[in-house]
C-alpha cells in the first residue's frame, strides 16, 4: 500500500481532476450498489409498501411535494430516489457481468487467434469483421427480439456484441508478443503451448485490456438502457435505469417530467464517471504517451 501510494501512477492520479470525479461518481453508485436496500426507506418491488394515494407526487421542493419522496413519486407510489437505487443495481450489475464474459471470451478467442495464426486466426478475424460492420445496438436488439427479454437474455447479447474489441486487441498484442526473445525461449525449453499462452503472453496482453473493460461497462449500461426503453431489455419486475426512463416517458408529456429527467439523469452521471475514469486509465496506461 505504501508502495502504491509513492507511485507515479497516484501522483498522476492526484493531479486529475477528470479522474478524481469519475472515480468519486463511480464509489458512489457502487455505495448504492452495495447498500442500497438500506439507505432508501422503501422497497419499490414490494407492493405491499406502496400506496397509491402517493402516485405521481413531485419532488419535495415543488409545490405538492412530500419530504419523504425528495425526488417525488411514479404512477404507482414508488419512490423514485429508491426506485433509481434499486435500478441502478440492475443496471450496473448487467454492464460488469457482461463486461466481464465478454472479456473472458474475446480475451481467449484473441490469444488463440494470435499465438497459432493460420485458419484459426483468419476465422476468427472474418467473424469479428462481420460483426463490426454492424452497429453493436443492431446485433443486440436484433437478439433481444429472437431470444426474448430477461436478464439472462440481456447479458448473452451484450456478451455477443462486447468479445470482439478484446479479441482484435488481445490478437494484435499477441502477435507482437510471440516474436520477443522470452517466448522463443519457452518454446525452445519445451514448454507446452498452453503454459507459454497463460504465463508468459497474457500478463503481457492485459494492460490495454484494464481500459477497455473500464469504459465497456459505460457502454453496456446504455445499451441496456436503450434496449429496456424500446420494450426487448429487462423484465418490468426487474426495473433498470433505462426501464424507469421508460416508464416514465408514457406521461412525460403530462408534465409528470421527473418520472424520467431524474433516472435519465442517474444513467448520464454513471457513464459520465465511468468514461473520466477511463479516460485517465487510457492516458496514463499508454506508453507512447508518456
Amino acid at each position: 500500500m505504501q508502495g502504491f501510494l509513492k507511485s507515479e501512477f497516484f501522483f498522476n492520479y492526484r493531479r486529475s481532476a477528470s479522474a478524481i470525479i469519475g472515480s468519486a461518481l463511480m464509489l458512489l453508485f457502487a455505495v448504492y450498489v452495495a447498500f442500497g436496500p438500506w439507505l432508501v426507506a422503501q422497497n419499490p418491488h414490494d407492493i405491499a409498501s406502496l400506496e397509491l394515494l402517493d402516485s405521481f407526487k413531485p419532488p419535495a421542493w415543488l409545490p405538492g411535494g412530500d419530504p419523504r419522496y425528495p425526488l417525488g413519486t411514479d404512477g404507482q407510489g414508488r419512490d423514485m430516489l429508491a426506485s433509481i437505487v434499486y435500478g441502478a443495481r440492475i443496471s450496473v450489475m448487467i454492464g460488469v457481468v457482461a463486461m466481464l464474459c465478454s472479456c473472458f471470451i474475446g480475451t481467449a478467442l484473441g490469444l488463440l487467434a494470435g499465438f497459432y495464426r493460420g485458419a484459426v486466426d483468419s476465422f476468427i478475424m472474418r467473424v469479428a469483421d462481420i460483426q463490426l460492420s454492424f452497429p453493436s445496438i443492431l446485433i443486440a436488439l436484433f437478439l433481444m427480439s429472437a431470444v426474448g427479454t430477461g436478464i439472462d437474455k440481456v447479458l448473452i447479447a451484450l456478451t455477443a456484441v462486447g468479445w470482439v474489441v478484446y479479441a482484435r486487441t488481445v490478437r494484435g498484442s499477441t502477435l507482437s508478443e510471440i516474436e520477443k526473445e522470452y517466448v522463443q525461449a519457452a518454446r525452445v525449453a519445451g514448454l507446452p503451448d498452453r503454459k507459454i499462452i497463460l504465463k508468459h503472453v497474457l500478463p503481457n496482453v492485459l494492460t490495454p485490456l484494464i481500459v477497455i473493460a473500464t469504459i465497456q461497462v459505460g457502454t453496456f449500461v446504455l445499451i441496456e438502457a436503450s434496449l429496456s426503453f424500446l420494450g426487448v431489455g429487462v423484465p418490468i419486475t426487474q426495473p433498470s435505469l433505462g426501464l424507469l426512463v421508460k416508464n416514465g416517458f408514457d406521461v412525460l408529456f403530462s408534465g409528470l417530467w421527473w418520472t424520467s429527467a431524474f433516472p435519465g439523469l442517474a444513467i448520464m452521471i454513471l457513464v459520465f464517471g465511468i468514461n473520466l475514469f477511463g479516460d485517465f486509465l487510457r492516458d496514463e496506461l499508454n506508453p507512447r504517451l508518456k
